[in-house]
């Protein structure tokens, strides 16, 4: 459907203490889009994620999952989440790739059940989707940090998610691997249509890679297109350039 909204965000606030983290937030994701949400710190970016995964709530207003009110949406596979897990992942970990992967259908399959042959395909699949096959039988804590993050990734798609979250994903990732990184998330978008918001530090990266930018202040200072973003940003945001300096 042409601009379905994947997400909605209807006069959002949420305060921590009594202090106002965001202020009547209006907000929608298209499908197939990919938003990039950037801000200085302490913008209220992580909070606005926490709340439409819904590990918060919000004080007021309404956030709408598939155009269903989020206090009634149980199908929480549609929606992928990678994190900051490269940066402070337990090296010692002794799960191998597959095993980490496998993880990811917890949801969908039930936390004993045993790996039907159709999930090991999925399993299998989605690590060849972010180029880490070889890898398969390796233990994660010796990977790389840019090597883990494809697998957090290839966790977050094994059940086949329409949107998929991710906050400050690159943190602790080489340059190399951040270029590999954001291949993956263009090639998830371009073949399998899945829907991208990414929380960033990476102005610049984000500006080339998202089709829409949100820059967050604890109110929306701005949401539309990159293009669009890149006209107005010396003007209207004096952190822009350096949006978590």
């Amino acid at each position: 459907m042409i601009n379905e909204k994947v997400i909605e965000i209807k006069n959002v606030s949420f305060q921590y203490d009594r202090e106002i983290v965001l202020d009547h937030i209006h907000l929608s994701v298209s499908r197939g889009s990919f938003l990039g949400i950037v801000g200085p710190n302490g913008s209220g970016k992580s909070t606005l994620m926490k709340l439409i995964l819904g590990l918060l709530r919000p004080d007021e207003g309404e956030i709408l999952l598939f155009q269903e009110q989020q206090s009634k949406f149980k199908h929480w596979e549609r929606i992928g989440f990678v994190s900051q897990k490269a940066n402070s992942f337990n090296t010692g970990f002794p799960a191998t790739v597959f095993e980490v992967v496998a993880s990811g259908l917890t949801g969908k399959i039930g936390l004993f059940r045993f790996l039907r042959p159709k999930h090991k395909r999925e399993i299998i699949q989605a690590i060849e989707q972010v180029g880490m096959i070889e890898f398969i039988n390796r233990k994660i804590g010796e990977l790389s940090g840019g090597q883990q993050q494809r697998v957090f990734i290839a966790r977050a798609i094994v059940s086949r998610p329409e949107i998929l979250i991710l906050d400050e994903p690159t943190v602790g990732v080489d340059a190399k691997n951040v270029q590999s990184f954001y291949k993956i998330l263009q090639s998830l978008k371009e073949q399998l249509g899945i829907t991208l918001v990414m929380v960033s530090h990476d102005i610049d990266a984000i500006l080339s890679e998202a089709d829409h930018v949100v820059y967050l202040n604890k109110r929306v200072q701005f949401y539309g297109d990159v293009e669009e973003y890149k006209n107005v940003r010396g003007e209207r945001f004096s952190l822009a350039d350096h949006p978590d300096s």
